[in-house]
């Protein structure tokens, strides 16, 4: 059964209003990441059981913890013994909150980005370890990272850290560059990534955009409005028996890693967030209609 959740932080900033925003959609899951700023395996003690009473009155589940964890803004020369003690802390912190997925990237790509570094397979392989001998199930993000280069360099990663598996995010690669060939690197195509990886995928992400050659910037839309094909990867999923969950991140009034992406007020980025989850209902119904009827005699 598909199990629709959202990364609440671009709709309300602490936990009551995503709290608010997920009970609006009708939806009991809500896929954690930041509470006023700072991530939900961060916070003090005090302020993540808050987080945590404020989640169990509610009644709401958290299906996978946005972690920083190797993520576009962590080089794989850091201090990785660093990153292990925020793996920890994530292990704890959803242990408490019964948390199953926990999303990880590779590091942001270095001067040479034709290359992996050894070092990115040996660091992702032990975080990947750690994490599945604590039960939790790590899931890498085709996002700005080694990882997320190419569909070949994800295939990689996964080839070289055993038990890792993907949460699939449509908009990124309408936004990343495909770095399969030599330079000038042209925009990943979305539905070829899908297709190449979506055996190994465990969550999916949706978001939606457009890119622009001559500005060289993107443009976020509703979901099924951009070149994210997230209509026809909606559709594929439920072909093919997809049964996880679906998150969605619309990145059109607010982007949480980018302050000054903010473009709406609060109050008309919880109404963003509702509409954009209206939408994605409406995509999944439709897509599942068709495959209903490709199949019907």
């Amino acid at each position: 059964m598909i199990r629709l959740s959202g990364f609440a932080d671009e709709a309300a900033d602490g936990i009551d209003g995503q709290i608010s925003v997920m009970k609006a959609l009708g939806w009991k899951g809500i896929e954690l990441r930041s509470i006023d700023g700072v991530n939900a395996h961060d916070l003090g003690e005090p302020e993540f059981d808050r987080v945590r009473r404020a989640l169990d009155k509610a009644g709401m589940e958290v299906n996978c913890l946005g972690s920083t964890i190797a993520n576009w803004g962590k080089r794989v020369d850091e201090d990785f013994a660093a990153s292990m003690a925020t793996v920890e802390r994530a292990i704890a912190r959803m242990k408490s909150l019964g948390t199953k997925f926990v999303r990880i990237m590779s590091y942001l790509p270095g001067a040479n980005e034709f290359v992996t570094p050894e070092i990115v397979f040996d660091h992702v392989r032990e975080v990947t370890k750690r994490f599945l001998d604590a039960g939790i199930q790590p899931v890498h993000e085709n996002c700005m990272n080694y990882g997320g280069m190419s569909y070949e360099h994800t295939l990689r990663l996964l080839g070289e850290c055993p038990g890792l598996k993907l949460v699939f995010d449509t908009g990124n690669p309408v936004i990343n560059p495909d770095r399969l060939g030599g330079k000038p690197w042209p925009r990943q195509n979305a539905w070829q990534f899908w297709t190449q990886v979506r055996n190994y995928v465990a969550h999916i992400h949706i978001k939606d955009a457009k890119w622009n050659e001559e500005t060289g910037k993107e443009t976020y839309t509703w979901p099924g409005e951009g070149d994210g094909c997230v209509k026809r990867i909606l559709e594929d999923a439920i072909r093919h028996g997809y049964d996880g969950g679906i998150s969605i991140e619309p990145h059109m009034a607010a982007v949480f890693h980018d302050p000054q992406a903010r473009t709406a007020p609060a109050g008309a980025a919880w109404a963003n967030f509702v509409e954009y989850g209206r939408r994605l209902e409406n995509l999944i119904e439709e897509a599942a209609k068709s495959v209903t009827q490709a199949v019907s005699p």
